[in-house]
């Protein structure tokens, strides 16, 4: 039977390297953003979108959240609410509308991946990027609950912490501040996108059974809990 992935914020970057890497396994893959060259064109903070989209898909097995936004690089006293509002609703709000929306079918056939993309930041807090380090917390925080509110259900959450990878995401991001968390990196590079889709392809697969809740590093090294 070809199982169906989401992967959202599949236009480019992470995301789009994990759409082409569950192709190859013969995953049917619909990609989703909010622009670009897509299957499904919507924002994902839009529930009601969601649910039309999930109607036209049918059954969904798997769900790769990966859409997401840095936000601001500033100081966290020079931040303003409404920068706080954009970043959380689409990296936290977001990934919760999409495990609203396809998660229940995957609760009824017994069976299900999903995979929040957080970031290392949300685990050592990158300076002058509270809101975005905030929102991957929030996320890892997310997917421990669900892994375990969904543990006996077939269902598997799992998230994985990225440190810096070779994104378009990463070209706004201020050359002073990528040096820094580049530099946190024992292996002294950025990732390659690929590596991140092999992890992936690893957590929504059918070897992976006894692993949910769970946090990823894929870091170079840096990992410190």
């Amino acid at each position: 039977m070809m199982r169906t992935a989401v992967v959202t914020g599949g236009a480019r970057g992470l995301g789009a390297a994990t759409a082409e890497r569950l192709r190859a396994d013969g995953i049917r893959v619909l990609t989703m953003d909010i622009a670009g060259d897509v299957d499904v064109q919507i924002d994902v903070t839009d529930q009601d979108a969601l649910a039309e989209a999930a109607a036209e898909i049918g059954d969904v097995d798997i769900v790769v959240n990966s859409a997401g936004i840095v936000g601001p690089n500033k100081p966290l006293l020079a931040t303003e609410s409404s920068e706080w509002r954009r970043v959380l609703d689409v990296n936290v709000f977001g990934t919760v509308a999409t495990m609203r929306t396809f998660v229940p079918g995957m609760v009824e056939r017994r069976w299900g991946r999903v995979v929040n993309f957080a970031s290392m930041a949300g685990k050592d807090g990158n300076p002058n990027l509270a809101i975005y380090s905030a929102s991957k917390a929030a996320v890892i925080a997310l997917t421990k609950s669900a892994g375990k509110e969904l543990a006996t259900t077939g269902v598997l959450v799992n998230a994985i912490a990225p440190a810096v990878f070779a994104t378009p995401m990463n070209d706004d991001t201020s050359p002073d501040v990528l040096a820094h968390i580049t530099n946190l990196i024992p292996m002294k590079r950025v990732g390659r996108p690929e590596e991140v889709a092999e992890l992936v392809a690893w957590l929504t697969s059918d070897a992976v059974s006894f692993s949910t809740g769970a946090v990823y590093d894929i870091s170079g090294g840096r990992a410190t809990y």
